[in-house]
């Protein structure tokens, strides 16, 4: 549930903003909305499409007075499918604002196509540096985070807590490489190992067995989804969870603690948002969507 109602209500008001006379001149406004629904990483698709769904209704149906139609499409983790099912929208579907992508590999393919048709796209999670910096464009709005601030909270609370000699993982596309760079600003420590596994893995023995081996204090990771609950799990089956204290980021959250539940005790989590936060904005959200 890493889409709160905030957030897209930000979307909505870009959108509504970007779109104004459009919106005067036609009878409803066509979101194209991209997220992944199918195999071990679903559950957070499922979450965002939930949570559209929610802010939808919560709207009544209208964004800035007008009718809004929803598309949505399953990018299944990856690229080159994201930008086909963006190009299927924008073309036969004809939406009018495209918005969505969990994965920052995923946004930095569809974000050339969607802009340069012409459209606005909302992010909605994909946080990749690159489209805060070089890749910036006019067209482009996110409603979440850049991947490093999350990571760089992690790295200062690590750093003020003397901890040193830490072990770090992350999966090898821009998320992860985003991620261990924000840890890096704010952490000064040792870095005993920096490695990073294949996109999507879900059998991780190998790199326990090697993290075992260099027996650092702690350990680092970033692993959302699927790859974080077999990680994590994987982690404590290992009996390492009581050893060598496992610090993350993305990794155990709302998305995945249904999965996880006893395997995920003791593990440290930095992160934006929580569903038990005393914010009304937020506790009105929750309820709402529970």
């Amino acid at each position: 549930m890493r889409t709160p109602i905030r957030m897209l209500a930000a979307a909505v008001a870009a959108a509504s903003l970007a779109f104004a006379p459009l919106a005067s001149a036609q009878q409803k406004i066509k979101i194209g909305f991209i997220t992944t629904l199918s195999g071990p990483n679903g559950n957070i698709g499922k979450h965002m499409k939930d949570s559209v769904d929610l802010a939808i209704d919560m709207l009544g149906g209208k964004m800035g007075g007008v009718p809004v139609e929803v598309v949505f499409g399953d990018d299944q983790f990856k690229p080159d499918v994201g930008v086909q099912v963006a190009e299927e929208m924008l073309k036969k579907h004809q939406v009018d604002i495209m918005s969505g992508i969990i994965w920052s590999h995923v946004m930095m393919a569809v974000v050339p196509v969607v802009t340069g048709a012409g459209k606005v796209m909302v992010g909605t999670n994909a946080g990749a540096s690159p489209l805060a910096g070089k890749a910036c464009h006019p067209q482009y709005f996110s409603t979440s985070w850049n991947n490093d601030q999350t990571p760089e909270a992690m790295g200062k609370f690590m750093q003020e807590q003397g901890i040193n000699d830490v072990y770090v993982l992350a999966p090898n596309y821009q998320a992860g490489k985003d991620m261990v760079a924000g840890f890096k600003r704010y952490f000064k420590g040792r870095i005993v190992e920096e490695i990073f596994t294949k996109p999507g893995q879900q059998d991780y023995q190998a790199e326990i067995t090697q993290l075992r081996a260099k027996n650092p204090k702690a350990t680092f990771v970033f692993y959302p989804g699927g790859m974080g609950i077999q990680f994590v799990r994987q982690y404590a089956q290992a009996g390492l969870r009581e050893r060598i204290p496992l610090y993350s980021v993305f990794t155990v959250d709302e998305t995945s603690l249904p999965a996880l539940r006893d395997a995920a005790a003791g593990v440290w989590e930095a992160k934006f948002w929580s569903p038990d936060l005393k914010v009304p904005a937020s506790e009105k959200y929750v309820a709402y969507f529970r």
